[in-house]
C-alpha cells in the first residue's frame, strides 16, 4: 500500500519577497500546478492515499481560484484518498462547505478522530488531531492506539523533547513514544526530517512542496511510503519534486580587487554547481577584501538575472585595512584613514566600512 506525506504547501501564498510582481504571480500559479503534480504523481503510481499534514493554504482568506483547483483535483481523483490535517496558516471550512466536501477528502477535528483502511484482515489506522490552545495541554495524553494495528499519526507543530505552555503547536515527543506509532506524519517545519521516535516507529517532516523564500533552501517534495501490513513494516524515502529550488551560493573573494575578478570567482563557482537555470539564487559574497577593492553589486545582478529565473547577491565580506600603509601618507586619504582608526567608539567592522565608503567618495565612485 503506497501513500504520500506531504505538508506546508502554502497554496494562495502572495510570493511577494524579493519578486517582481509579475514573477510572484507566476510563482503562486506554480505551487499550484506543484500540487496538481503531485496528485498525478499519485494516479500514475497506484498512490492509495495522500496524508496533508497541515498548511495546505497559506492565508485565511484563499482565493476562488486556488480553493477550485484543490477541489477539482481531489474530485476528479476520488481512487486517492486525501487525509486532511489543517494547520496553523489554513481557514476553516463554512458549515455549507462542511456538508459539499468530496467523498474521498477526510477530515480531522480538535479532538483525535481515527480511520481504519483493512486488508486481509490487518489494519491501518490513520489518526489526527488539530491542535489548539485548548486541547494542546492534554492532546498527547489523550491518544490510545492498539498495538496490533499498523498506525500512522497526524500532527502539525513544532517538535519538542518537553512540553511547552508558551506555544500552541508544539508537539512533546516524549508522550508520543511507547504509544504504539509506527509512523508520525508532521507538518509545520519546512525542511525534511526523519528520525527515530522509539523502538517501534519514527518520526518524519516531510519539509514544505516549494521552497518560497532563501529561508527554505535546497530540495523540497513529499514523502512515499510503501507499507506491507502483512509483515506490519514500511519503506519511505524522500522524492523531491519543487519545479523551483532556492540555493544559496557562498563566494570567497578575497583575493579580488575589483568588480571583474568577483564576477569572475561567482562564475567559476557556478560553473562547478551547474544549477539548472530555472532555480533561483543567493549569491553570498565572504572573505576579507582589500580597503580599495572596487566593488559593484547591481552589475553582478544584472550580469546573472538573465542566466536564472532570480538572483539575488548579498555581500557579507570583510574589510581588511593595512593601516601601516596610511601612516606617512600625507594625502587627504591617509589623513581620513588616520582620524577614522583613531576613533574609540566605533569597531573595527565599523572603521574598515566607514574607510571605504570614504576612499570611494573621494575617488568619486559610486557608493552601494
Amino acid at each position: 500500500m503506497k501513500l504520500i506525506h506531504c505538508a506546508d504547501l502554502h497554496l494562495d501564498s502572495a510570493m511577494t519577497t524579493h519578486l517582481s510582481k509579475e514573477k510572484a504571480r507566476e510563482r503562486k500559479a506554480e505551487l499550484l500546478r506543484t500540487f496538481g503534480r503531485m496528485v498525478e504523481y499519485a494516479r500514475e503510481n497506484e498512490v492509495e492515499a495522500i496524508l496533508i499534514a497541515g498548511d495546505l493554504f497559506d492565508r485565511k482568506n484563499v482565493s476562488a481560484t486556488a480553493r477550485k483547483a484543490v477541489r477539482q483535483a481531489i474530485e476528479e481523483n476520488e481512487e486517492i484518498t486525501f487525509y486532511y490535517l489543517q494547520g496553523n496558516h489554513d481557514e476553516n471550512f463554512s458549515a455549507a462547505e462542511e456538508q459539499s466536501l468530496p467523498v474521498n477528502l477526510k477530515r480531522f477535528g480538535e479532538e483525535w478522530r481515527s480511520y481504519i483502511r483493512e486488508e486481509e484482515g490487518k489494519r491501518l489506522v490513520i489518526s489526527g488531531l488539530e491542535l489548539t490552545k485548548e486541547n494542546a495541554d492534554y492532546a498527547s495524553h489523550s491518544l490510545s492506539l492498539n498495538l496490533k494495528d499498523f498506525n500512522i499519526v497526524m500532527l502539525h507543530g513544532q517538535e519538542s523533547e518537553h512540553e511547552s505552555r508558551d506555544r500552541t503547536e508544539v508537539i512533546p515527543l516524549s508522550h508520543m513514544r511507547n504509544k504504539g506509532i509506527d509512523y508520525l506524519a508532521l507538518g509545520h517545519v519546512h525542511a525534511y526530517k526523519k528520525e527515530r521516535l522509539d523502538s517501534r516507529g519514527t518520526y518524519c517532516y516531510a519539509g514544505c512542496l516549494e521552497g518560497r523564500g532563501f529561508d527554505e533552501c535546497g530540495e523540497h517534495g513529499f514523502v512515499l511510503l510503501d507499507i506491507d501490513l502483512q509483515q506490519g513494516m514500511y519503506s519511505s524515502v524522500f522524492v523531491p519534486f519543487a519545479y523551483r529550488n532556492l540555493y544559496e551560493v557562498p563566494v570567497d573573494i578575497s583575493d579580488c580587487m575589483n568588480t571583474s575578478e568577483i564576477m569572475r570567482c561567482v562564475e567559476e563557482r557556478l560553473q562547478l554547481l551547474s544549477y539548472d537555470k530555472r532555480h533561483l539564487l543567493q549569491i553570498v559574497l565572504q572573505g576579507m577584501v582589500d580597503i580599495e577593492c572596487e566593488k559593484t553589486l547591481d552589475y553582478l545582478v544584472n550580469w546573472l538575472k538573465d542566466e536564472y529565473y532570480f538572483v539575488r547577491v548579498r555581500d557579507n565580506s570583510s574589510i581588511r585595512v593595512d593601516y601601516d600603509s596610511f601612516a606617512s601618507d600625507i594625502s587627504l586619504k591617509g589623513e581620513f584613514v588616520r582620524t577614522v582608526r583613531a576613533g574609540e567608539d566605533m569597531s573595527e567592522e565599523e572603521k574598515g566600512a566607514i574607510i571605504r565608503f570614504g576612499i570611494q567618495a573621494l575617488a568619486g565612485e559610486e557608493i552601494d
